[in-house]
């Protein structure tokens, strides 16, 4: 015997789960709860004929071998079950710690039903209308009609696929809107008398508790979603007092206040807007006051002002014409600006985009702007909450408020402006949680992939950032690179407020030396080893970590297309609204309590998460064309795509390489070069026109990305490696990348990239030993290919260049014996000895060493007496 069950006053959701659960186990037998809702008995009552179910008085103990459990994870106590007997769960709420043992689909989604949907449409199943019509119900009434935060699009393909199925959306409307009983509406009323506001962080949560009359057999949901609409409080704690127990019911309306949380303190269940537990042994005077107890567990913490808000802010005085203001919203990309006046300083309005635009359109660029902007002092301040921030956006229509400071009289100070608050960081609450990016989890993250010293030195900054109340962020790569599981040792962190102030804080605390700039609101905190023995006691040191760089948060613009940018002080977002893809404007909160908040204004965990690499601007690539080619490196880096429209945005920049200087591409280029696998991002350069912009005749080809391969093993080789010594390869992979251009396509691309005397020197050396090279036949004598390749041997680059293109050719195994063997044989005869023989030092004492040496290698002699013997003999051949 199988049992479909789900928990006790069953509501539509848990009904229409039994009835998904029938249609996918025909074998089991779909047994109502006890007490049913209301509304759900109404229905079952006007269609039982043409539904599975079976009422409790009906069931017979039987032994049951298999439960179904639908939109619950505890087995209801029923007669034939038993603790050994196989469960299947399907359920929408969070799953238990202690589940039975079975198999389970447990999924977070707005409804139990929605999951049985699913599993029915893969399972090919078609349903009658009154089946149709009862799923959607169960759907409909746990989202709210799809209007709940929990709703997920799942829920919404489910109530539309059963729309398909004929489901009656005047049926449905007929059962969710169901009039109160008498019992029901006198028990609301004694609610109502009861009922008492209490504020928790920000949040207005209505708690209410009665006795019911002793007869009441009726729902309590139903009166509890009565007064939520009614009253509509945050949240909806109701208390009824029955015959044999305290029914708790709690409903909320927003993700601050998790109900479940409380249900599950007083042994019951649910999730975070509804939730329920049957309270036992425990008064209603009693209840109440455990509820009160445990209720501050169940609201977040409130999300204010300082948790949203750009710090520092942008000003414009009344004095400025719209000619002014055009040009500094055009430069920094604000979409408003507080209006001071400057003879007082006080704040007395707000510049928008839109009034200056529409200025502009009418020719009026020298009017004063305060004809035209926002009159008033509308601010708040750093505590208040964002409901606050919300009502003034809508009463006052401001898309940006101030946020000022408190002065000690209790009033806002609009001298003292701190930061505004904005439309976008609003919108920011809207986005859904990001994927495993919580406080906990990115202090984890930290914790492993930082050197621990390293980490136990964010974690002393974050303090002392935290008692001066200065937001300090680590930004970019670093973020990203620990998204992606990848160690990093970068100590640049970013700083909403004065970098240079928070550095020497530190260096009064820990000693040190601060090394900074004004001009660019930068410091370098230097560590002593005996800092860093403060900082992380017992810790080693980290490799090249011998100092924080602290830099202030600011904002850029390009007075014109491929220049380098002007930078001033600005917030974090505008921080991060200068930088070049979405993936690397993530940043990471570390002052005091927020350490491990994870900030994404512009989107890069999307992309993070599905490996896309995004410009952030249409116009960033006319803006930084060299962002074309980091685009081209942190995709084959990261095994990244970038995404079609970037691509377009390339090929459009493309063109304006040609005003980059020089040094700034070969530096580009240079960074390609020292990737771990440098060949993929070349040859995407070449695919994406990069090569040919440089230089018409700059290509990549197969031959290339062979030498590379070959250069790196040798890289790798004992031997070839120590002929480096500890020299950068760059100028090897820029020998084999040039090689194959003609003379002048060499030159030219040199000169465009300004590459050093030394690379350039290397890259010709390189193309003169191949060219020797080739000319010698498989038997040449070592004499001859030691003569060739020893003028270039005190530059280890070009043979290792050289010898990664000709690869196992002749000219390759010359090379290898030449650096393994030939290089280290000498005469053993010197230009000492030969004077001692008597002969007058001159020229001729280089030509018979030579000849020497020659024999050596060749192997016509072997030791000093032979070299005498072949000296002797040349000396008497030179004077016959």
């Amino acid at each position: 015997m199988w049992l479909i069950l789900t928990h006790e006053n069953a509501d539509f959701d848990a009904v229409a789960s039994q009835l998904a659960a029938h249609k996918l186990y025909p074998a089991g037998t779909p047994l109502l709860s006890r007490r049913v809702n209301r509304n759900v008995m109404q229905f079952l009552a006007l269609y039982w004929d043409a539904l599975p179910y079976m009422r409790p008085a009906n069931w017979r103990r039987q032994h049951v071998e298999q439960v179904v459990l639908v939109d619950t994870q505890a087995v209801p106590s029923v007669r034939g079950v038993r603790d050994k007997t196989l469960v299947t769960i399907i359920d929408h709420h969070t799953r238990s710690a202690d589940l039975p043992a079975g198999n389970h689909h447990i999924e977070p989604l707005g409804a139990a039903t929605t999951l049985g949907v699913e599993m029915l449409q893969a399972a090919g199943l078609a349903l009658t209308p009154v089946e149709a019509t009862l799923l959607l119900l169960g759907i409909y009434e746990d989202t709210g009609a799809l209007t709940y935060d929990a709703t997920t699009p799942r829920d919404i393909r489910a109530a539309a696929w059963l729309l398909e199925q004929d489901a009656q959306l005047s049926v449905v409307r007929r059962f969710l809107d169901i009039p109160l009983s008498a019992a029901q509406q006198a028990l609301y009323r004694k609610l109502q008398l009861a009922a008492e506001w209490v504020r928790l962080e920000g949040q207005a949560i209505l708690l209410a508790a009665a006795e019911a009359d002793p007869e009441f057999e009726d729902e309590i949901s139903a009166v509890v979603h009565r007064m939520r609409d009614a009253l509509a409080p945050a949240g909806l704690i109701v208390l009824v007092g029955l015959r044999q127990h305290v029914q708790l019911v709690a409903r909320s309306t927003t993700d601050q206040v998790d109900v479940a949380v409380l249900a599950r303190a007083l042994g019951g269940g649910g999730h975070g807007r509804a939730a329920a537990a049957t309270i036992m042994e425990m008064s209603l005077t009693a209840a109440v006051r455990k509820v009160r107890e445990l209720l501050p567990q169940a609201v977040k913490p409130m999300t204010r002002v300082s948790d949203l808000m750009s710090w520092g802010v942008q000003t414009i005085a009344t004095t400025a014409t719209v000619l002014d203001a055009h040009q500094q919203m055009q430069r920094f990309g604000h979409e408003g600006y507080p209006v001071i006046n400057p003879e007082s300083g006080r704040l007395v309005g707000l510049l928008t985009r839109r009034a200056v635009d529409r200025a502009m359109s009418h020719e009026l660029q020298n009017l004063p702007i305060e004809r035209i902007m926002k009159s008033g002092r509308i601010t708040v301040r750093p505590e208040d909450s964002i409901e606050r921030v919300q009502q003034l956006m809508i009463d006052e229509d401001w898309g940006q408020i101030p946020v000022v400071a408190e002065d000690p009289a209790g009033e806002d100070n609009p001298d003292h402006l701190l930061g505004i608050v904005t439309r976008t960081d609003l919108l920011r609450l809207l986005s859904r949680p990001l994927p495993d990016a919580d406080m906990a989890g990115m202090r984890q993250r930290m914790a492993q992939y930082l050197p621990a010293a390293l980490w136990q030195g964010v974690r002393v900054i974050s303090q002392v950032a935290g008692e001066v109340n200065m937001p300090i962020y680590f930004v970019g790569g670093l973020v990203r690179d620990l998204l992606l599981n990848k160690p990093s040792v970068d100590t640049d962190i970013v700083v909403e407020g004065d970098a240079i102030a928070l550095a020497r804080q530190l260096q009064g605390q820990y000693g040190g030396r601060v090394r900074s700039h004004a001009r660019f609101g930068t410091a370098k905190w230097l560590l002593s080893p005996a800092v860093w023995q403060k900082l992380a006691p017992d810790l080693p040191r980290p490799e090249n970590a011998d100092a924080f760089d602290f830099v202030t948060a600011r904002t850029e613009f390009y007075t014109e297309p491929s220049a380098l940018p002007e930078v001033a002080q600005g917030s974090i977002k505008l921080d991060l609204h200068r930088r070049d893809f979405t993936i690397n404007t993530l940043a990471m909160r570390l002052d005091g309590a927020h350490l491990g908040e994870l900030l994404d204004f512009y989107g890069g965990m999307r992309d993070l998460t599905q490996g896309i690499i995004r410009v952030l601007h249409s116009l960033s690539f006319i803006d930084d064309p060299t962002r074309i080619l980091r685009a081209i490196r942190l995709e084959q880096r990261l095994g990244f795509t970038i995404e079609p429209r970037t691509v377009e945005l390339m090929a459009d920049g493309l063109a304006m390489l040609e005003r980059v200087t020089g040094d700034r591409i070969r530096h580009e280029i240079e960074l390609a070069l020292q990737e771990a696998s440098p060949v993929p991002v070349m040859q995407r350069l070449a695919e994406l026109g990069v090569m040919a912009q440089i230089h018409p005749n700059l290509t990549w080809e197969t031959a290339m990305a062979d030498a590379f391969c070959r250069l790196d093993g040798l890289l790798a080789d004992a031997l070839w490696h120590e002929a480096l010594q500890n020299q950068s390869p760059l100028p090897a992979y820029f020998a084999i990348w040039l090689l194959p251009l003609p003379g002048p396509a060499q030159q030219a691309v040199m000169t465009r990239l300004k590459v050093r005397k030394t690379t350039r020197d290397e890259v010709l050396g390189a193309g003169a030993l191949w060219l020797a090279l080739q000319a010698f036949p498989a038997g040449a004598r070592p004499s001859q290919v030691a003569k060739a390749v020893r003028p270039y041997a005190p530059r280890p680059r070009i043979l290792l260049a050289v010898r990664a293109v000709v690869g196992s050719s002749p000219a390759g195994l010359f090379l290898d014996q030449y650096w393994q063997n030939w290089r280290h044989i000498s005469t053993y005869l010197s230009g000492h000895d030969l004077r001692q023989m008597g002969l007058r030092p001159g020229p001729q004492f280089a030509l018979l060493l030579d000849q020497l040496l020659a024999a050596r290698l060749d192997g016509e002699i072997s030791d000093e007496a032979g070299e005498r013997a072949l000296l002797a003999r040349l000396l008497d051949a030179s004077s016959g």
